[in-house]
């Protein structure tokens, strides 16, 4: 395995494009979590009225306002859903902008801003890397992006332990490209496993729970796949696989 190491210069570019583009993902999971949240109750709002307005259509004596009164239920409830749509298309993601590329470069461009934060929080932090790796096709900003998050994130759970420590390993198979990134934290309680992905889920005091979902939104729009294991006795290791170039 190669210990990955990076040039400094320019990095403070990278960390600024990175928070830019952090804030931009973050609006972009809000209003997918707020479309999510709202859209089911709105559709039951307007199932219902229809219900409403059929009842008291019938040949039997109904009282007219009452039945105006569900109409107009029904149409705000689907005005509020349009509004939700439109909302959501402002911020919908833009297709990425991909270039063939080594996981390995990504990493290294980040290493020292990696190498800081850890070094401000008293986390060891260990990058190794298989060599060769084949290429991936990726918005290189957007997976930067994700490794930072998941980094950041790993060296925050860590330093509730002793001998803090991270490491980011990438390996590839005959199919995609892996990245892993392994803390040393308490690990992810059982019963909040299913939810670490969702919009707005966080157990961080003050956090927003739209990292890890906008970190599965750009992943996915990558055609890969992410996700965690509990470590044992302690730790989590968070993963995200990347498809290979095939021609």
């Amino acid at each position: 395995m190669d210990v990955l190491k990076g040039d400094s210069a320019g990095f403070e570019g990278i960390l600024n494009r990175l928070m830019e583009l952090s804030r931009i993902a973050a609006l972009a999971e809000m209003a997918s979590g707020i479309a999510h949240e709202l859209n089911q109750p709105l559709g039951a709002i307007a199932t219902f009225s229809q219900a409403g307005d059929r009842l008291l259509n019938r040949p039997e004596p109904l009282v007219p306002r009452a039945r105006e009164v569900f109409q107009q239920i029904n149409a705000e409830a689907m005005n509020a859903g349009e509004g939700i749509r439109r909302i959501r298309r402002l911020f919908d993601h833009a297709e990425p902008t991909r270039i063939r590329c080594q996981m390995s470069e990504l990493v290294a461009e980040l290493v020292p801003a990696l190498y800081a934060l850890a070094g401000a929080a008293h986390v060891s932090l260990k990058v190794e890397a298989q060599s060769p790796l084949p290429e991936v096709n990726v918005d290189r900003l957007r997976i930067q992006l994700v490794l930072f998050s998941l980094v950041q994130n790993a060296i925050e759970a860590s330093t509730q332990q002793d001998g803090a420590q991270a490491l980011i390993a990438v390996r590839a198979d005959r199919y995609a490209v892996e990245t892993s990134i392994t803390d040393s934290g308490a690990g992810v309680p059982a019963d909040l496993a299913d939810k670490l992905f969702r919009p707005f889920f966080t157990t961080k005091a003050g956090g927003t729970g739209l990292g890890l979902a906008s970190s599965r939104a750009s992943i996915e729009a990558h055609e890969g796949s992410i996700g965690f294991e509990k470590l044992k006795p302690t730790g989590s290791r968070f993963w995200f696989r990347l498809p290979i170039v095939t021609s």
